[in-house]
């Protein structure tokens, strides 16, 4: 099954780094985003990627070609002007580096890489994003209750504290109210290309999905952690360094 990751945006919040590189290349003790997603999924057993290139996606494309070549064994054929991969000390990965556009929104993006997905169901991540999920459950819940379409909801605490209201008149305050969000982790049925527009799939694609009741909800109730910081990525190294978490 193809796992696709949503790889070209500016990530302009995260600008301390983006400004040389793209978001999945920021690096976490050492490895960039992209590999810990990567990771995550092969983990699982699922190997076989699409990324949706954009901003500075030539950077992308470098990092997996130095990977192959550093992290086996290789020959040069100088007379045919090839490279032999004679033994693998990594993962087996395939990876196809599709470029989408500069300015791409997510859901264009996805529309872009439609001719590489042959099968009935497939995956999508957003690049910036991880957890110690579970791929496996949460694909089988896709395939139980054959929607379109199937989210992981978060549970993420506010980081404000919540007014409950009766007309005009403050009844409760509540600090730090949970409320489920979209985590980033998709399941799709092919039908999802029906709905595909130029915007974000927030915009549109999901909330129509919804309204025909082709929407779906893992409800994933460990960690997760988005990039979206200075601040989060400075987290997420913490909790890794130190062996709170475990992705994969």
């Amino acid at each position: 099954m193809k796992v696709v990751i949503l790889a070209g945006g500016y990530g302009s919040r995260l600008s301390e780094e983006t400004q040389k590189i793209p978001k999945p290349l920021v690096e976490i003790n050492g490895f960039p985003l992209i590999y810990y997603i990567m990771k995550i999924y092969s983990s699982y057993g699922f190997n076989d990627f699409i990324i949706c290139l954009g901003y500075k996606g030539h950077l992308i494309k470098e990092y997996f070609y130095k990977k192959l070549i550093y992290d086996g064994d290789v020959a040069f054929d100088f007379k045919t002007q090839s490279i032999i991969n004679l033994k693998s000390k990594q993962e087996t990965w395939k990876v196809a580096l599709i470029d989408t556009g500069i300015d791409t929104l997510t859901s264009e993006r996805l529309y872009k890489v439609k001719d590489y997905i042959k099968e009935k169901n497939f995956m999508l991540s957003y690049g910036d994003g991880v957890a110690d999920i579970n791929i496996k459950n949460l694909l089988n819940f896709h395939l139980k209750h054959k929607k379109i379409a199937t989210l992981t909801a978060i549970n993420f605490p506010s980081r404000f504290g919540a007014l409950i209201l009766e007309k005009d008149r403050i009844i409760k305050f509540e600090e730090k109210v949970p409320s489920r969000i979209n985590g980033g982790f998709f399941v799709f049925n092919k039908e999802i290309f029906k709905y595909l527009d130029n915007e974000m799939l927030e915009i549109n694609t999901l909330p129509n999905l919804a309204k025909q009741g082709q929407l779906m909800a893992y409800y994933h109730n460990g960690f997760w952690q988005c990039v979206d910081t200075l601040r989060d990525k400075e987290y997420l190294e913490k909790v890794l360094k130190e062996n709170k978490i475990k992705l994969y």
